[in-house]
């Protein structure tokens, strides 16, 4: 039996994949397992199996509302990240940003990319659906922009992002982060101390 495999379907559109995306990769390093990137389009999920996000931006709980900002500092904080709420464009387009991380995930290079997206985004408040934004995170990530312009206009990769978005969905999957050990399954930053349990128990297993 091999070794447990922490899969990470994520959209860098999400402040709580942010958080998740930072933690989880010191969680794996401690444990000992690989991280399985995949990248998703939400937009597409929230399209298809839940569509109360929409309603829920429309009218908020207010009680609710406060709590889950004063939530997402506290965590921030503890992250030792900074995230802007909202930023000046939400939600974001970030379909081509992921197109993207399916380019580079062969390639070694996915996760600078999706960190520097995450970052000019969250923490620098800028509209990673720009074309000039995106080269300026190939800049900083060590990827030519202009390969990667061509590559994610290629239908094998949009087929490929609309592969993992509908795999997530057919698993019970209805945002981002949401994680596997297995068939296990685990919605949201907070859940990660459950994704540790399932790895030791898994790995108690083989």
């Amino acid at each position: 039996m091999s070794q447990p495999v922490i899969e990470f379907y994520f959209d860098c559109s999400s402040p709580w994949t942010y958080l998740a995306f930072h933690n989880v990769q010191p969680l794996a390093k401690e444990l000992g397992v690989e991280v399985d990137w995949k990248p998703i389009f939400v937009g597409g999920i929230f399209n298809t199996v839940n569509p109360s996000v929409y309603e829920t931006r429309k009218a908020p709980v207010m009680a609710k509302a406060r709590y889950h900002a004063k939530d997402l500092k506290d965590w921030t904080r503890h992250a030792g990240l900074k995230i802007k709420m909202p930023p000046s464009v939400f939600p974001v387009n970030s379909v081509k940003v992921m197109r993207a991380c399916i380019v580079l995930k062969p390639q070694g290079k996915l996760v600078d990319f999706a960190r520097n997206a995450f970052e000019v985004y969250w923490s620098e408040d800028r509209d990673i659906s720009q074309n000039d934004v995106i080269a300026e995170i190939c800049q900083r990530s060590g990827v030519e922009a202009a390969p990667l312009f061509e590559a994610i206009q290629d239908q094998t990769i949009k087929d490929a992002l609309k592969a993992n978005t509908q795999a997530v969905m057919d698993r019970g999957g209805f945002g981002s982060p949401t994680m596997f050990v297995g068939d296990d399954m685990y919605f949201g930053n907070d859940r990660l101390v459950l994704v540790k349990d399932a790895v030791e128990r898994a790995r108690a297993a083989i």
